[in-house]
């Protein structure tokens, strides 16, 4: 492995970058102060991914541009390009290849704008995926099981790390005064690596997948080396750069679902695709419970499926709802867009970046790290991910991240105040009154004995899925009739009956109650099986649903699955919210400065489909009632933002009220 951090590239720059620290960059004693990451709250991405066949980069970037910009939306941060996948810097380099088509220098602009308005600059950098890297020093790539080089992607084995990434990030961070660096391309570019230096490390012969001896040993090595790669920078980076922050995209969001131990200095990952929303609430609530400064950032546009469709944009409605899933969970947030290759954004993008700032700044007083009031969980496997999946780290298939997705959507769906609680963080299991196990695949015996701990001390658990019914088995006398099959089943809604495919176990409720019952046709009056048993266990109650629930509803958003997890979630625990709301109202219960939060978001009209990728109309909803328990009585309800009272009625530790209407996102402050 070689990371040595004083390779001969390092030492070259060393001793020929003393200008840079030197230069106009500085920030003047007069300047404005300029938030710390873990402070900020609002930002903007921009990148451009720099390119060998670039001609105009620049060229009609202005600093004026720069000030209207930033006098519009008021950002805290900004975060500008400088190394894309591609390789090539965006700036002019000493110490290895900018992109020929530099017109003018744009971070310089950007960073003498940033620093006299107090708006941190951060470098959007590519870390692992580095094509150009990979191409000139064939050495540094990642080898695949095919025992080629990657074209595209570094080995974290080699010394890429210390011969170009770090001399780059030094040199930029100083040429610059930059305040830090969102580095991409990292754990989801990561790759199971088959070069010499992991076959001496390892042993060999190397194995190629699943079926081969020591296949999970070779993935937890790779993963392993990863975090020994991060480990690496920051510590050399924040050596000679003690204030510059640093991220690495997803690390330890749920790409790499495990306690945050690296000294990152924020954690923060880009959300896209169809349905980012969906993507959104799951994130946002496992990194609220991680404990470490967050952000997330939506795309600005959708990158079309169809190759002669182009990028289509996003208008500002369709952007602070996407928004309202990040606020609400106390996170901070950031919206990328790609300037023109010449550097310079439209007016009615600016326009655009405007509205959304607007609208973000105006709640950051209640939500902007605020803290969850616990009331029901979702457990989140990062176990399960990493012994199924045969990749390091996410993006994790549909198919595997399913079952947390569909069962915390479903919640938020039935208006359970819902938080994510991470398989490493299980001692926190106690501040809930309900805890749901989605349908995972193997959550490993230390997480079951945990839960079977919590429910058997008075916790009220939800155990899906016919893999974890097997595993609680013997701990709830559960009788078993065979192994599990691929069935359809069909459960009872409200209006209609819906359907639930996959693997469903056959149970025998013995002396449990049955909850819940599923049947082999949309006849729900013939024949039919155990769907869900309720049991007593120590002084808590389990609730049991041997089948595919989670992913199902992932992939339908049926709502009779919806109905029926809210049929057996009613069973073992009275949520403190009831409303009449639609089921697209999500909420959250949050606390900060003191006061009770209730947020509200109208998910009515969220973007799901490829064929309509953007919205630009989302309908009110409303009026509504909901009555909400709390602590004590509160002194005074407000709806914000804009203060407004709310009237309302005390009663048995309750307070009911009435909401005329919701747009996009309000909160009901309970001081």
């Amino acid at each position: 492995m070689a990371l040595s951090s004083d390779s001969f590239t390092r030492r070259k720059f060393l001793a020929t970058s003393a200008g840079f620290t030197a230069l106009a960059f500085a920030a003047p004693p007069d300047d404005p102060p300029r938030l710390r990451r873990a402070d900020s709250f609002l930002g903007f991405h921009f990148d451009l991914h720099p390119q060998g066949s670039d001609t105009a980069l620049g060229r009609d970037l202005t600093e004026d541009h720069i000030e209207a910009l930033l006098a519009r939306t008021r950002p805290d941060y900004i975060q500008y390009d400088c190394k894309g996948h591609v390789g090539w810097l965006g700036y002019p380099s000493a110490v290895s290849p900018s992109s020929p088509g530099i017109v003018k220098d744009s971070l310089a602009m950007w960073r003498k704008v940033t620093a006299r308005r107090g708006v941190a600059l951060y470098v959007h950098f590519s870390g692992v995926w580095d094509s150009l890297a990979v191409e000139t020093h064939p050495e540094w790539a990642r080898v695949d099981a095919a025992r080629k080089p990657d074209k595209s992607h570094t080995s974290t084995f080699g010394p890429y790390v210390d011969q170009r990434m770090i001399p780059q990030l030094e040199e930029v961070s100083a040429k610059y005064n930059l305040d830090g660096v969102w580095i991409d391309g990292e754990c989801w570019a990561t790759n199971p690596d088959y070069s010499a230096a992991v076959g001496k490390a390892f042993g060999e012969p190397l194995p190629n997948g699943p079926k081969d001896a020591r296949w999970q040993e070779f993935l937890d090595l790779n993963r392993d080396q990863f975090r020994k790669y991060v480990r690496h920078y920051l510590e050399v980076l924040h050596k000679s750069r003690p204030k510059f922050q640093i991220a690495s995209n997803w690390l330890y969001s749920t790409y790499v679902p495990e306690k945050p131990e690296l000294a990152v200095d924020f954690v923060s990952g880009d959300y896209l695709g169809n349905s980012s929303i969906a993507t959104a609430r799951v994130e946002s609530r496992y990194l609220a419970a991680t404990g470490t400064a967050w952000d997330l950032m939506a795309w600005g546009f959708h990158s079309s499926r169809n190759d002669n469709t182009g990028t289509i944009h996003k208008a500002p409605d369709q952007l602070m709802q996407e928004a309202s899933v990040v606020l609400m969970q106390g996170g901070g947030f950031q919206v990328y867009y790609q300037p023109s290759r010449a550097g310079r954004f439209d007016d009615l993008m600016v326009e655009t970046m405007g509205k959304v700032a607007d609208f973000c700044r105006a709640r950051r007083e209640f939500s902007h790290k605020s803290e969850p009031v616990p009331q029901a969980a979702v457990v989140f496997s990062g176990h399960s991910l990493y012994r199924t999946s045969n990749k390091l780290f996410g993006g994790w298939s549909k198919q595997l991240t399913g079952p947390v997705n569909g069962m915390v959507s479903a919640m938020a769906d039935a208006h359970y105040l819902v938080d994510v609680v991470p398989d490493w963080k299980l001692e926190t299991l106690g501040r809930y009154a309900l805890v749901v196990l989605p349908d995972w695949l193997e959550i490993g015996t230390a997480t079951a004995q945990r839960l079977a701990e919590y429910a058997k001390s008075g916790g009220r658990l939800v155990v899906v899925g016919s893999q974890n019914t097997l595993l609680f088995r013997d701990v709830l006398g559960l009788k078993v009739a065979g192994t599990s099959r691929d069935e359809m089943a069909w459960v009872a809604g409200v209006e209609m009956p819906g359907t639930i495919r996959g693997q469903w176990l056959a149970v025998e409720p013995g002396d449990a109650e049955v909850i819940g019952m599923r049947h082999p046709t949309s006849d729900l009056s013939r024949e039919g099986r155990a769907a869900a048993t309720l049991h007593r266990y120590g002084s808590g109650m389990v609730a049991v649903i041997p089948g595919p629930v989670g992913v199902n509803y992932e992939y339908s958003h049926s709502s009779a699955i919806r109905e029926f997890v809210k049929r057996v979630l009613n069973r073992l625990h009275e949520s403190a919210l009831s409303t009449d709301a639609p089921a697209s109202v999500e909420f959250a219960l949050r606390r900060k400065g003191g006061n009770t939060i209730l947020h509200m978001a109208n998910m009515t009209n969220m973007q799901v489909s490829a064929e309509y990728m953007t919205t630009d109309f989302i309908p009110k909803v409303g009026p509504f009632e909901l009555k909400l328990r709390l602590a004590s009585k509160p002194s005074k309800v407000t709806l914000e933002p804009g203060g407004r009272v709310l009237q309302g009625v005390w009663k048995d530790g309750a307070w009911s009220g009435r909401v005329e209407s919701l747009h996009i996102h309000n909160a009901l402050v309970f001081a």
